[in-house]
């Protein structure tokens, strides 16, 4: 068993205003690193479309409903001030939930020892009942929620190293105590969420990080606090939101990672899930500067392939 990287093509229907951080280019940045020799060998999938049912595990019906008939037969519809919605931008949003569901299902029955969903747009900031911060599902919601009701699980973790804290998906499991969110971001940043006495049923765990701040002060957090936090709920399932926008070169943040500090909290995440059997599924988020998504990307990569060898 290796890592699957899913996919599909409908990502690159979702079109955003012109200098629109979030932008086709992203994913065309990321086909190149799976078409780097160390990779291209790893197997494609092409990610299925969400099912009612499945979007509904963390969306109300009101709101479906309400997004679907603001998707434009044609231009751009504004959700609100960051978020936008093309005649292609549903279709994207429900592989892009569907495949992170896809994903858990290999990795659960043994198809995949882990899986790298690269897909668009993202979803931790998508709410219950609001799109917002380019995302229109709560992808890695959805896929605990999938694990833990429709595969029988009885721990999932969501862990969220992307630089703006996953409001989205906190606001989705926060009354769940099946589900630990952890998540490191940058603080004073969007979306103003993600306070360290943001605690939810008890398995909500924030670690808020200054501008300036760098891998000693975000490898810290993770080794002091979340990952302490993580094994001690002993999850059969880990999914990663995996935003690369806390790189040093990346245009909406002001933390200094390095692709080095992607790969050190990959290996720790591994570490993890090995302590506690657990499976993993990454999921990308953020990740602006199109150069540090590619190292981030990379690095990521390279280290959940060297654990599941």
């Amino acid at each position: 068993m290796t890592v699957a990287l899913v996919t599909h093509e409908s990502s690159a229907g979702h079109l955003t205003p012109p200098g629109h951080p979030e932008r086709p280019e992203r994913l065309q940045a990321v086909e190149a690193v799976f078409s780097q020799p160390e990779f291209a060998s790893l197997p494609r999938v092409a990610a299925r479309r969400a099912q009612e049912h499945e979007l509904l595990l963390a969306h109300s019906p009101a709101y479906l409903e309400r997004l679907r008939k603001a998707a434009p037969a044609e231009g751009l519809a504004q959700l609100d001030a960051d978020t936008s919605m093309s005649p292609g931008s549903l279709e994207a949003a429900e592989h892009a939930a569907g495949g992170v569901v896809q994903a858990v299902d290999m990795v659960l029955d043994g198809q995949a020892k882990a899986a790298f969903v690269a897909c668009r747009p993202p979803g931790h900031h998508a709410e219950r009942e609001a799109a917002m911060g380019f995302c229109l599902f709560s992808n890695a919601a959805i896929g605990a929620l999938h694990a833990l009701d429709n595969r029988h699980l009885h721990r999932v973790a969501v862990l969220d190293f992307d630089v703006h804290h996953g409001n989205g998906t906190q606001d989705v499991l926060e009354r769940d105590p099946r589900a630990v969110f952890c998540s490191s971001h940058e603080s004073p940043l969007y979306p103003g969420t993600g306070r360290e006495t943001e605690r939810g049923a008890g398995n909500v765990f924030n670690a808020e990080l200054r501008a300036g701040d760098g891998g000693a002060a975000f490898r810290a957090a993770w080794e002091k606090k979340l990952l302490p936090a993580v094994l001690s709920h002993h999850p059969e399932l880990i999914i990663v939101s995996a935003g690369f926008d806390a790189h040093v070169r990346d245009p909406l943040s002001n933390l200094r990672l390095e692709a080095g500090d992607f790969a050190w909290i990959t290996h720790q995440i591994c570490d993890v899930a090995e302590a506690c059997g657990a499976r993993i599924v990454s999921t990308l988020e953020g990740g602006y500067d199109l150069q540090g998504l590619a190292s981030g990307v990379a690095a990521h990569l390279q280290a959940l392939v060297q654990r599941a060898r």
